[in-house]
């Protein structure tokens, strides 16, 4: 039995990893095997990626280009290490970003050339693409204000993309909008500005109709 492969997106501070938690949570309750991953990482490669993308003292100086080819080689370690095996056992797999995220702030918000975003996200995932797609949207102010504080706690930690300007976020949050028309089949929009719990039967709503086949449990749980 082929998997059900399920991707959060959207910028910063739109509760989108809160979600899939809940939703990973939800779903093993209900008898399904779930895979959680994230990018960039999800793999031992992948998790020092990560620290180099985000967090390393020595990343001020990264290009655009840079950026994509290690998101990328990030995520082609991934596909092959952990979600195409997922899959092919049937398993859920959620991940919160995917390659829409190198899309929307590789292609847009570090205005890299589309076409060659694209060439490179093909040759990282092949035809390993989302059954469907959440993408959380919140407004930019609000994303600030949730972002300020998260940087305000004792548990933040540096996150280079953060330190981006209002006008990089803006050309984000336009670049994911262009792919929720250009993919509204697989791109389903969410208004994030809510509470958690109405934000987590908006996401039920969304992911239960498409679970039919691989329902492992009889009913839904609250």
């Amino acid at each position: 039995m082929n998997g059900f492969f399920l991707s959060f997106e959207g910028t910063e501070g739109s509760g989108k990893s809160t979600q899939a938690a809940l939703l990973a949570r939800r779903l093993r309750n209900l008898g399904h095997h779930v895979r959680e991953l994230r990018e960039p990482g999800g793999t031992p490669i992948g998790e020092e990626i990560r620290h180099t993308l985000k967090h390393s003292a020595a990343n001020h100086a990264m290009t655009p280009e840079a950026e994509l080819l290690l998101m990328n080689a990030s995520r082609a370690q991934l596909v092959r290490e952990v979600i195409r095996p997922a899959l092919a056992a049937g398993e859920i797999v959620i991940c919160d970003r995917f390659y829409d995220s190198t899309t929307a702030y590789q292609g847009c918000g570090r205005q890299i050339d589309l076409n060659v975003v694209w060439r490179v996200i093909d040759l990282a995932v092949g035809d390993t693409r989302p059954d469907l797609t959440l993408l959380f949207l919140v407004p930019q102010a609000v994303s600030e204000e949730r972002r300020l504080k998260r940087q305000s706690t004792m548990a933040f930690v540096r996150d280079r993309f953060e330190e981006a300007d209002r006008s990089f976020f803006e050309r984000v949050e336009q670049g994911y909008r262009a792919l929720a028309a250009a993919e509204p089949e697989r791109v389903r929009p969410l208004d994030a500005t809510g509470s958690i719990d109405d934000l987590k039967r908006d996401v039920w709503s969304l992911v239960e109709p498409r679970l039919a086949n691989l329902r492992s449990a009889p009913a839904a749980l609250s």
